[in-house]
């Protein structure tokens, strides 16, 4: 589709109406970011007029560029962007700018406006998405196209700002995306020069242009305020199609501002009543408030019927497609719809069946199970599959250039290793997993809270769960973070005991569509729980389950998790020789267990009788089920380098050891 002909002149008010927007609605509010918006306004307009493929009646369209705010401070210019250009978004929603109940918060939010792709607040974070998403397109095309049409052939676009370029994030993910040769990047660097302290020049000298040349990106300089050398950059980068594109536009932050203009002043506050009035005289804009001029009204319905045309041309080649490979579509609507057989459960179970080991292992059992189910599972790790066991057998790596694999390698990057999943998740047709230490889930965590807030299905494997790592030491050995993952709105935290856990942990994590899951590991093996009960789906999924009843009213429960649930049926099996009836219960996931019915957890949990809870790990949410008179045997501190059997009797975690904490409780 050739770009339609937008005039300078047309240009200059379509760009003036989208500063103007930008300037309205943050004085409305009395708090915003003015000024990207009205630096970025030129190149911004000339994109969506021009270059950008999209539909606004149909947001989700599969054919579509994605198109990314990293710079989500600069909220009011994507959501006068896609107000112009037809989207849900009428006028009276950017009136109501940061106001509760609206549909434009302050940052973008995935699921919360009609139009954005992806949740952007944190710096950096949009960038690395958008390499996810580049990913996961060339994955897609890898898998659809023919020779004649590739319904994956399609663009990401992103601006991104100095804040996103110094976050350490955007360097991992600008490496990854380089070393991968995603051509179908093309980000614009909005190069103003000011941040919220002031000039660049106190934090920030690179060579931007000499490091993303280095890491394999095609870069080109222009003034963000000429649309001719934009738009010629555009297509210089679009038609790259083995190193992602950087464009780096020089521009001036809170353009149009006589007052304001390259001042640090523009970034995060209103321009106030008199600049905006001098603005308002600079531009040659009327008094009236959020104006649009009918011009451009004219300019963006014209480029909306344009895109109605290609988008119908497009489903009518679409359809075209499927009818010349059948087995295509088909594999096209089960990734697209994350199809999941009805005997997933039954499978991933025979996967482990008979197996003892670490879960780590057995996880990379049940993943064999869980690709040859499931074709839209794709991942890998932060270069440590050998320790996650996260290879998928049948399945070659995803490499520069071929694309058609599973096998993830994000390299020593678990900052954009999050990311990029979450980039992965919300293009669609994959479910991502990436695998790391639990320790180093703190590199990750900006991401997973972003995973959490948008709702998308990512997989976390979280290897080496406690101090029972060992040797490594305390530098290794993960003490806060299962409790700190907890915390999480909307993540699923689940550490499995045995075979049976871990296969139906990632039966629960395939078939959660609304958040992502983290399934936390051992490095160590784990016992084979003598369950009193078969253990399926329906009693996993409430989180909390006993494994050792020990009659209606027993002395004391002892609940644990993972590796621990074994340590307990030891403990258990010492008390009941003593004539101390003890029942365990495995919590596997402690957030769902507490989030249960009252009653259920009362059946687990009965009232006055004393409760314990075994984790090697720190106390965190266990003491909401244990209440003011429960024991918690867990750490405290870090650990310490020893073998494994040394540290659990230094730190208490041996069956005799516990017996003896529950017996003193219990006053026995």
């Amino acid at each position: 589709m050739s770009a339609p002909v937008l005039t300078s002149e047309d240009a200059r008010l379509g760009a003036d109406t989208l500063r103007m927007l930008a300037v309205d609605a943050v004085e409305a509010a009395n708090s915003g970011h003015p000024g990207l918006p009205m630096g970025a306004a030129d190149y911004a307009f000339l994109l969506w007029h021009s270059h950008l493929r999209f539909a606004p009646t149909d947001p989700e369209w599969a054919g579509r560029d994605r198109f990314v705010l990293s710079a989500g401070h600069g909220s009011m210019l994507l959501y006068s962007l896609l107000h112009l250009f037809g989207f849900d978004l009428p006028l009276d929603e950017l009136k109501r700018f940061r106001q509760w109940g609206s549909r434009t918060p302050g940052h973008p939010e995935f699921g919360h406006t009609p139009g954005v792709e992806v949740t952007t607040g944190p710096l950096g974070q949009g960038f690395a998405m958008g390499v996810g998403m580049a990913l996961a397109a060339r994955m897609a095309s890898a898998r659809f196209a023919d020779e004649r049409f590739d319904p994956c052939g399609h663009q990401v676009y992103a601006i991104v700002s100095d804040g996103d370029l110094m976050e350490g994030i955007s360097q991992e993910a600008a490496s990854l995306a380089g070393h991968l040769k995603l051509g179908n990047i093309v980000y614009i660097y909005d190069d103003n020069r000011i941040t919220i302290e002031g000039s660049t020049d106190l934090a920030f000298s690179d060579d931007t242009a000499g490091r993303f040349t280095a890491l394999g990106w095609q870069v080109q300089k222009v003034d963000g305020h000429d649309i001719g050398q934009v738009g010629e950059a555009l297509w210089r980068a679009k038609v790259e199609r083995d190193r992602p594109s950087l464009i780096i536009a020089r521009t001036h932050i809170a353009q149009g501002s006589p007052g304001k203009h390259d001042t640090a002043a523009a970034h995060g506050s209103p321009l106030g009543a008199e600049e905006a009035a001098a603005t308002r005289r600079n531009l040659g804009w009327p008094d009236e408030l959020f104006h649009v001029p009918e011009r451009v009204r004219e300019i963006c319905d014209k480029r909306r019927e344009e895109l109605v045309a290609a988008y119908a041309a497009w489903e009518d080649e679409f359809r075209r497609w499927r009818r010349r490979n059948p087995d295509k579509a088909r594999l096209w609507d089960g990734m697209w719809q994350k199809a999941i057989p009805k005997d997933l459960e039954t499978r991933l179970l025979a996967a482990v069946e008979g197996s003892t080991g670490a879960t780590r292992a057995l996880s990379g059992k049940v993943i064999q199970a869980a690709a040859a189910a499931m074709p839209a599972l794709a991942g890998g790790s932060a270069d440590l599959e050998p320790s996650t066991n996260t290879w998928i057998a049948e399945s070659p790596s995803v490499l520069a250039g071929s694309y058609r694999g599973r096998n993830l390698h994000f390299g020593i990057r678990e900052h954009a290793m999050a990311a990029v999943m979450n980039g992965m998740a919300r293009y669609g047709c994959f479910i991502p997993y990436g695998a790391t230490f639990l320790v180093f889930s703190d590199y990750c965590r900006p991401s997973i809270r972003l995973a959490a807030l948008m709702k998308q299905q990512a997989i976390y494997v979280f290897t080496h769960d406690s101090i029972f790592l060992g040797e490594d030491g305390p530098t290794h050995q993960p003490v806060e973070q299962l409790s700190s993952l907890r915390l999480i709105p909307n993540l699923r935290v689940i550490r499995p005991a045995d075979g049976p856990e871990t296969a139906l942990a990632w039966n629960a994590a395939l078939r959660r569509a609304d958040g992502p899951t983290a399934l936390i590991l051992t490095r160590q093996k784990v016992p084979a729980i003598m369950r009193e009960e078969p253990l399926d789906a329906k009693t996993f999924a409430k989180g909390g389950y006993a494994v050792r009843q020990d009659g209606a009213t027993p002395d004391v429960v002892i609940m644990a998790s993972g590796s621990e649930v074994g340590l307990a049926l030891a403990a258990a099996d010492i008390l009941a020789g003593e004539g101390v009836t003890a029942r365990v219960v495995s919590v596997p996931s402690l957030e769902t267990f507490l989030a249960q019915p009252e009653a259920y957890r009362r059946r687990l949990l009965p009232g006055r009788v004393p409760r314990v809870a075994v984790e090697a790990g720190h106390g965190g949410l266990w003491w909401r089920l244990l209440g003011p008179g429960g024991l918690f045997i867990g750490m405290e501190g870090f650990g310490a380098s020893a073998p494994e059997k040394v540290l659990a009797e230094q730190f208490g975690f041996t069956p005799p050891q516990v017996a003896q904490r529950v017996r003193e409780l219990v006053g026995r």
